[in-house]
């Protein structure tokens, strides 16, 4: 995929290609913050596949923000998000690395994500990173 490529204004959303091309568009699609303390996001059907069975693992994801700079564009959100459909990862990695994806896209005073696996074999999974400037 070219390397000047975003996502379009209208119109279906392309597959993402990988969780770095994601990660990308994630900072790309960033804009300048307005005045306001907190922005969250809740991600209801997310979808990554577990790295030791190649099942997938169906859950929810909530970030919640407080900008510095820029601000993260949703469809972005929603194309990084997809980026990890077919992508093998722990539900115990992913708040942290969605938590630092975040961070290198809009460095924000503060993030918090939240990732809620939903339950396989009778168990439920919940976990949860946060990232502060300067830290």
């Amino acid at each position: 995929m070219a390397e000047d490529y975003y996502l379009p204004r209208s119109g279906p959303m392309p597959r993402p290609e990988s969780v770095e091309e994601g990660q990308r568009i994630l900072a790309e699609e960033a804009f300048d913050a307005p005045d306001v303390s907190r922005i969250t996001f809740r991600a209801l059907e997310f979808t990554a596949v577990c790295p030791k069975t190649g099942q997938p693992d169906f859950g929810t994801v909530e970030v919640s923000y407080t900008p510095r700079h820029k601000c993260i564009e949703s469809k972005s959100f929603k194309f990084y998000l997809w980026s990890y459909r077919d992508h093998g990862a722990f539900c115990e990695s992913l708040a942290a690395q969605i938590a630092d994806d975040i961070v290198s896209a809009i460095e924000p005073e503060s993030v918090y994500v939240t990732v809620n696996q939903t339950p396989r074999g009778g168990i439920e999974l919940t976990t949860e990173a946060e990232r502060h400037a300067g830290s």
